[in-house]
């Protein structure tokens, strides 16, 4: 095989792992820019919760969960780049998005000096047979970035998603939180104990599944529990 053909084999594959398009707009990526350009960063609406311990989404699931802090990068719309880009993440195999969000975030938590208050960042799960579906899980991918920037342990073994529920998005509000009762169990709970986790997912709506999550570890004697996402709806 000569040069040419090895490097366009090459080019290729790297346009597979880092794709010359936005992943948010999809407009054509200039030099230095990977997966999401540099407009649609400055453009997609962040929420800044990082800098602020009282904001609304703490107001919102702290009445539910006994939680220390809660945290999202950006605010999500229907039909804007912020659901682009989680559709992206969940249903166009970019798992490397996931990580580069979350190492975006524990960015922004470095500087606002709250990655102290956590030990161990706990992803919510996916159900066996939906992760092997997709090959991956969105929340352990965000998890996982965290991890990377912060210095902090991820764990994707310490909850179990137990039932497989139907999806959330066409449900009413009283529909999630029924539908999420029982689904998940620790199953490490000695990792949890007496430990500062982050539970994190990719976007929040009614904020059921991350109750029915945090419950299962506040249940296991963890010491305090937070929230962060990719995005709130």
């Amino acid at each position: 095989m000569n040069q040419s053909i090895l490097a366009e084999v090459f080019q290729g594959f790297i346009s597979l792992l880092y794709p010359n398009y936005c992943l948010a707009c999809e407009d054509t990526l200039v030099k230095g820019e990977k997966l999401v350009c540099t407009r649609c960063m400055l453009q997609m609406p962040q929420t800044n919760y990082h800098l602020s311990p009282i904001n609304p989404l703490m107001n919102r699931i702290s009445q539910r969960l006994n939680i220390r802090c809660a945290m999202a990068l950006f605010r999500f719309s229907k039909s804007g780049r912020v659901q682009t880009l989680l559709h992206s993440l969940k249903y166009r195999n970019h798992p490397e998005l996931g990580m580069m969000l979350g190492y975006l975030y524990g960015d922004r938590m470095a500087e606002a000096d709250v990655a102290n208050l956590f030990e161990l960042i706990v992803p919510v799960p996916l159900h066996p047979s939906r992760k092997r579906k997709r090959g991956y899980n969105q929340a352990a991918k965000f998890a996982e970035g965290l991890s990377q920037r912060l210095g902090i342990p991820f764990s994707d073994d310490v909850i179990e998603r137990r039932v497989k529920t139907d999806t959330q998005t066409r449900k009413t509000k009283l529909n999630r939180w029924e539908n999420m009762a029982e689904v998940f169990n620790v199953t490490d709970a000695v990792s949890v104990k007496n430990k500062n986790i982050l539970l994190v997912d990719d976007v929040v709506t009614t904020g059921a599944t991350l109750e029915a999550c945090g419950n299962c570890l506040l249940k296991a004697e963890c010491a305090s529990l937070s929230i962060a996402c990719i995005a709130e709806a």
